[in-house]
């Protein structure tokens, strides 16, 4: 039987408007956002569809948000579609979430409350350290590697695809690496706009307070595998996601290694979902031979259900 993978991106797919005409048109998608706005204290469809910009990038804000608009799309693409053909899942960073709620590991109020704690540290972490993140274009990774591990206060922050690492750390020596990298052959080395050194140590105090965090909660064991960011491993068991997650702020995301392991288990058909098409684009990037379909809105669900019925995978 053919199978797919489910993957969902992290922050900076945020959007004003985002989800909208999914809670107008899927009951399930409509009692996800509630479930949001309930658990989590505020109107987070409303900042999703009618908030501004800078409110809805602060880290605190975007990565609840996120999420809510992928669960949201992942239930209105369950409810279309029940018998789901699920090889194994995968997140980009806050997208790991999703990519758990979806191997049912945790459920819908658990991963709200998880992401809610994740976002708040993070942002706590960032105000109190002068950090930043860039994004290096056209160099291999082991290249990146190396230069980081010269550089003092620099670190790799994700694997994004081939010829692009995002780094991160202090934001002085972000600022004074750039040249160094640019002489090693990057064609490009791109400031980001974030708040902070996320994926650095500089994070690393949150990863701790996010360890007693998470022991409250219940874990399963998954259903399907799910690829984790700190070592792009297929993992099945609830102790190790409790391990993992709290690590995953402070640690690289493997995203590139991640997509290269599920391709050499033979799945080349992969749905992305959430806001926008960032992991389709890298995907492509990483293996020019997969394909990924996308759902973040109407529109797009109904034409990868329609890709689906072509490819007979559903």
């Amino acid at each position: 039987m053919k199978k797919y993978a489910l993957v969902f991106p992290g922050q900076g797919a945020q959007k004003i408007g985002m989800g909208k005409d999914l809670y107008e048109t899927s009951s399930a998608a409509k009692k996800v956002f509630e479930t949001a706005n309930e658990v989590l204290g505020y109107s987070i469809s409303d900042m999703c569809f009618n908030g501004n910009e800078e409110d809805l990038m602060k880290t605190i804000n975007s990565q609840p948000c996120i999420l809510t608009v992928e669960l949201a799309a992942l239930e209105a693409f369950k409810e279309k579609c029940p018998d789901l053909k699920i090889a194994c899942s995968a997140g980009h960073s806050l997208g790991e979430y999703a990519a758990l709620y979806a191997a049912g590991v945790v459920d819908l109020k658990t991963v709200l409350k998880l992401i809610q704690k994740r976002a708040f540290l993070m942002n706590e972490a960032a105000e109190s350290t002068d950090g930043a993140m860039a994004a290096v274009i056209g160099l291999d990774d082991e290249t990146v590697i190396k230069l980081t591990q010269e550089i003092e206060g620099v670190y790799v922050a994700n694997f994004n695809s081939n010829g692009q690492v995002v780094i991160t750390g202090d934001k002085n020596a972000i600022n004074n690496s750039i040249d160094r990298f640019k002489a090693a052959g990057a064609k490009r080395v791109l400031p980001l706009a974030v708040s902070g050194a996320f994926h650095s140590p500089l994070m690393k105090e949150a990863g701790n307070s996010f360890v007693d965090f998470i022991k409250e909660f219940k874990f399963n064991n998954a259903n399907v595998n799910v690829y984790t960011n700190v070592d792009a491993t297929a993992t099945t068991k609830a102790e190790d996601f409790i391990e993992k997650l709290p690590k995953q702020i402070s640690s690289s995301v493997c995203w590139t290694q991640t997509i290269n392991n599920i391709a050499n288990e033979g799945i080349t058909d992969f749905i992305e979902i959430g806001p926008g098409k960032v992991l389709a684009g890298l995907n492509k990037k990483i293996n020019t031979e997969l394909n990924t379909m996308n759902i973040y809105d109407v529109e797009s669900l109904n034409t990868t259900l329609e890709l689906l019925k072509e490819k007979e995978l559903v």
